[in-house]
């Protein structure tokens, strides 16, 4: 077993189809436009068949685009991605963070070791989970104080005000969060 991103194409399809739907135009009208099939362009937006270069430079003109604009709107590969624990050093007790996830994803994840700064208030746009993986910390949201102890979890919707400290040597908290880039919490009135 590899330790190494296994990932696949790009999707592309979802991103033509939304390119047209937005332009409000018919699968037989971009046909047109390109010379190519109306079941080819259909196996395109249904990931099915893949476009080569020439293709997908004709979708871009039709759709009035280019094709890196479209390659950047494709959903994102599906992917397996192994982050390996670090090894520590004999008698090395600093904190530190480390990402758990790789590259630009919709979750983010931190693992958090050691006291970092308890002043440090953080407002996350999305939701976010802490789970205390070892130790206990101490949080303070929406005016109130949470002790959690090892095994504990604390969800918090986006946009809520916190900070935390750990409160036992060694502590390990891992935080997952929707990342900052998805707008997956409309704003909400409180």
């Amino acid at each position: 077993m590899g330790d190494h991103k296994e990932q696949q194409p790009v999707r592309v399809g979802a991103a033509v189809r939304r390119r047209r739907r937005a332009l409000e135009l018919t699968l037989a009208v971009v046909a047109e436009r390109t010379g190519l099939s109306v079941p080819f362009l259909s196996q395109v937006e249904n990931d099915r068949a893949r476009p080569s270069s020439s293709s997908l430079e004709k979708l871009a003109d039709a759709l009035r685009t280019t094709a890196v604009e479209l390659l950047a709107a494709a959903d994102p590969a599906a992917s397996v991605d192994v982050v390996r624990a670090e090894p520590l050093a004999d008698g090395d007790f600093d904190p530190r963070t480390r990402s758990l996830v790789r590259g630009h994803h919709q979750l983010h994840a931190s693992e958090f070791t050691g006291d970092h700064d308890a002043g440090r208030e953080f407002q996350h746009r999305n939701d976010e989970l802490m789970y205390v993986a070892d130790g206990a910390v101490e949080i303070e949201a929406e005016g109130r104080a949470y002790r959690l102890g090892r095994g504990d979890t604390l969800y918090l919707t986006g946009g809520v005000r916190h900070r935390w400290r750990a409160t036992v040597p060694d502590t390990r908290v891992v935080v997952v969060a929707v990342a900052e880039h998805i707008e997956a919490v409309q704003d909400r009135t409180r």
